[in-house]
């Protein structure tokens, strides 16, 4: 439950960003009346979200069912991945790189041109992060908290973007996606782990059998398999310990250089 409830927590937040941004950019450009294609982009980005969870989860199920899921684990590894370094390398921008796509979308266009560009830009910024929410939740093989994890992470993405849009300057937003990166590289290689363990057990692998037998221990109903979700989070907690100390520390000695520097100046 608590991997689901992360995962959703952390892209469903990035999604409200993303819609944050758009609104934002329709307001200080006087084309509120663009609004409803945002609101449309969202609805049709969450039903294809939705519609691709259900077909991958439909897909994995009955015959070579192994190999399915090793499939979709390797997906999984190299799309979140690569979506971490590209999120990382644009984060510091993201406002200003996404006005410029939207400046591309409407200026100079026609209503209806406007509208579809504002509609297609959401769905694909949104879309994305619905994919990658529903190749990480396939990833996780309890499925009997998944739901609950899921519905509790979006709740707590609705509350921390309206927290955000009007308490921003108290949220330490780095840290955030800091912490939840962190926790994405881990259980990433949590997946990898899983997903050798199937190809391993759909036979496609030399020695299958014996690398089977071998990752057993690392396996969803493994001994240690079963421990590795509660390792990640208490890395993250760790992490996140570590570095609320380090930034007070800091604090604290900019304080006291200010306040020696006006003891001297007096």
């Amino acid at each position: 439950m608590l991997n689901a409830f992360i995962i959703v927590l952390r892209e469903g937040f990035e999604a409200f960003l993303i819609v944050a941004i758009i609104f934002s950019y329709l307001r200080k450009t006087g084309q509120n009346w663009l609004a409803s294609a945002v609101y449309a982009a969202v609805a049709t980005a969450l039903t294809l979200s939705a519609a691709l969870g259900f077909w991958l989860n439909q897909a994995t199920e009955g015959v070579n069912q192994a190999l399915w899921e090793g499939i979709l684990g390797s997906i999984a590894i190299v799309l979140v991945a690569t979506l971490i370094v590209h999120m990382r390398r644009v984060a510091p921008r993201l406002k200003q790189t996404m006005h410029q796509k939207l400046d591309q979308a409407t200026v100079g266009r026609s209503g209806w041109m406007s509208f579809l560009g504002v509609f297609i830009f959401t769905v694909l910024m949104i879309t994305r992060e619905g994919m990658e929410t529903s190749l990480l939740l396939l990833q996780i093989k309890q499925q009997s908290q998944l739901f609950i994890g899921a519905l509790i992470g979006l709740a707590a993405a609705s509350l921390l973007a309206l927290a955000w849009a009007r308490y921003g300057h108290l949220i330490n937003m780095k840290r955030f996606f800091q912490v939840t990166s962190l926790f994405l590289i881990l259980f990433l290689v949590q997946v990898g782990i899983y997903t050798f363990h199937e190809f391993s057990e759909a036979g496609i692998l030399p020695n299958s059998e014996a690398l089977h037998a071998a990752t057993e221990v690392l396996s969803p109903e493994g001994k240690y398999g079963q421990w590795f979700s509660m390792l990640i989070v208490v890395v993250c907690i760790g992490w996140l310990l570590v570095a609320y100390l380090t930034d007070r520390s800091r604090k604290a000695a900019q304080v006291s250089v200010h306040s020696n520097a006006v003891a001297q100046s007096d």
